[in-house]
């Protein structure tokens, strides 16, 4: 019986720890990612002379990383983050929500979670959502130019 017991305990413990060796072999968003891709955004803003928020989304949603440019409204803190996690959530744009809601489609208003608002990327490796990128803080065609440059800088090598 109790060597039943032990070769059980045995199992599961092998079983828990191939688990985790699977789950750190899935690809994650790393905070020296993150860091690229909210400099290159910023990079654009600045450019542009833009203020803006940019938040950085791992694969659940929670937060990496937050930059908020000088002179940027608080409020885009917050937004900046939905969008990000609206893109993860979805594994699309939010400009897919803007464009449903302006085309009629304004179902779209009920799914929780889902901001029609552009600025919100997905950031892919293959075709697994890692996390995404959100920035708000001017008009949303010029949040989503912004999001797209932090999305380019995640995709070079």
């Amino acid at each position: 019986m109790h060597r039943t017991l032990a070769v059980g305990i045995m199992l599961s413990c092998c079983l828990a720890v191939s688990r985790r060796a699977a789950a750190q072999s899935q690809p994650v968003l790393t905070l020296e990612a993150a860091t690229r891709i909210a400099d290159a955004a910023q990079a654009e803003a600045t450019r542009n002379k833009w203020n803006v928020v940019i938040a950085v989304v791992d694969g659940g949603g929670y937060l990496v990383h937050l930059r908020r440019l000088d002179g940027t409204q608080l409020g885009s803190v917050a937004v900046a983050e939905e969008k990000a996690k609206s893109a993860v959530l979805f594994r699309r744009p939010t400009k897919a929500f803007a464009d449903a809601v302006a085309s009629g489609r304004t179902a779209v208003l009920r799914l929780p979670g889902a901001i029609p608002i552009e600025g919100g990327i997905p950031l892919l490796v293959g075709d697994q959502v890692v996390g995404a990128i959100g920035v708000s803080g001017v008009m949303s065609e010029q949040d989503g130019q912004v999001a797209q440059a932090g999305a380019k800088a995640f995709t070079k090598p």
